[in-house]
């Protein structure tokens, strides 16, 4: 198939998928749309829970391994869409509905680069997955996949980046503390207030710097998104928590982010998980390498993805802007897919590296 019906088609799939409430962890329908789709142009698919992919053709062991991955899961429409967010509105070059931008055009742009690719011999094998619980980073996401899908080398996640190479990508830690005081009355001098007590952990986690600073993700960056104590206005706190977020440059890993700030912050300090570290890809890779000849820019996300749970190197880059996820009025245009179409086939089409 040539790139303009490979584009096309693609346009038609993501209509389709507009079409199909797909909110994480209910991804069944868009999961049953994929699979056939997938038997439809002749590749058989593979399938656990709402997780769909195939192999290209002519797999061979010990050759590298290339992952195009995406995701069919959105977040909950807001209540400030103009038109029905699960009905495609179709104006000239843009495409409005629901995951159109994050991530249906990524996910279609990059199975119709599969589909050119498998059709010509490579040097390496190829598998595309359409993966569930990116959104909510859930445990049955492309993680839960990989241990079937055999070594990985390198893995092209679709996002919206603009199609420019995202080459490094924060990680993210959820920390909650709790600080501790004394229960009194509030009308005479006694007790512990827990919230002044916390004043400066809390002004700690303002303020300090970690020293190693990103070329492309700047510094970890931390931010106190909650706080909750006291339980009556004459009651002094015995107890005040509070949650912070951290997103996590590359230097470190989050286990090394958490272990840091137990050392130095004189509270309880405890981690939702060590799961979404951060990635990056060496600047020397092949595919930078390719981008770079074809003129797309590297940049460092701020935002997180699948890649947070794939141990091996990735690059991060799709149609789309990442300005316009999880917004009302949510679009893409057409020419950006045909784009990501053209630029996913030239990164990889004849690519070869050592592993």
């Amino acid at each position: 198939m040539t790139i303009d019906q490979l584009h096309a088609e693609s346009v038609e799939v993501l209509k389709m998928l507009i079409s199909i409430p797909s909110l994480s962890r209910d991804e069944k329908a868009a999961a049953d749309r994929v699979e056939a789709f997938l038997v439809k142009m002749g590749h058989p698919p593979q399938r656990r829970k709402n997780n769909c992919w195939v192999v290209a053709p002519g797999y061979q062991v010990g050759r590298p391994t290339i992952l195009l991955n995406s995701h069919i899961d959105t977040v909950k429409a807001s209540d400030h869409w103009e038109s029905d967010p699960l009905t495609p509105v179709l104006e000239g070059d843009k495409l409005t509905g629901l995951g159109s931008n994050d991530a249906g055009g990524p996910l279609v742009a990059l199975l119709a680069a599969f589909r050119y690719l498998a059709a010509r011999a490579q040097s390496y094998n190829l598998i595309f997955a359409a993966t569930a619980e990116e959104e909510v980073s859930g445990v049955n996401n492309v993680g839960s996949i990989l241990p079937e899908l055999g070594p990985i080398d390198l893995a092209i996640v679709g996002e919206p980046t603009r199609m420019q190479m995202a080459v490094a990508e924060k990680g993210l830690l959820v920390i909650d503390g709790v600080v501790h005081g004394k229960s009194g009355h509030a009308a005479r001098n006694e007790g512990v207030n827990a919230i002044m007590e916390a004043l400066p952990v809390l002004s700690f986690f303002r303020d300090y710097q970690f020293p190693k600073v990103s070329p492309f993700l700047g510094e970890v960056k931390m931010t106190v998104t909650g706080i909750n104590a006291g339980t009556q206005h004459n009651v002094v706190p015995d107890r005040c928590t509070f949650m912070v977020d951290v997103r996590v440059n590359e230097c470190y890993s989050n286990e090394a982010v958490f272990n840091i700030l137990k050392a130095l912050v004189p509270c309880e300090l405890s981690a939702r998980s060590f799961r979404l570290n951060s990635s990056s890809i060496s600047q020397d890779h092949a595919i930078v390498q390719r981008g770079k000849s074809i003129g797309l820019e590297v940049f460092g996300s701020p935002t997180t993805s699948d890649q947070a749970v794939m141990p091996f190197e990735t690059l991060k880059i799709g149609p789309g802007d990442s300005a316009r996820s999880h917004t009302a009025n949510e679009y893409i245009l057409l020419s950006e897919i045909r784009q990501g179409i053209s630029t996913y086939i030239q990164l990889l089409d004849g690519l070869e590296w050592l592993k």
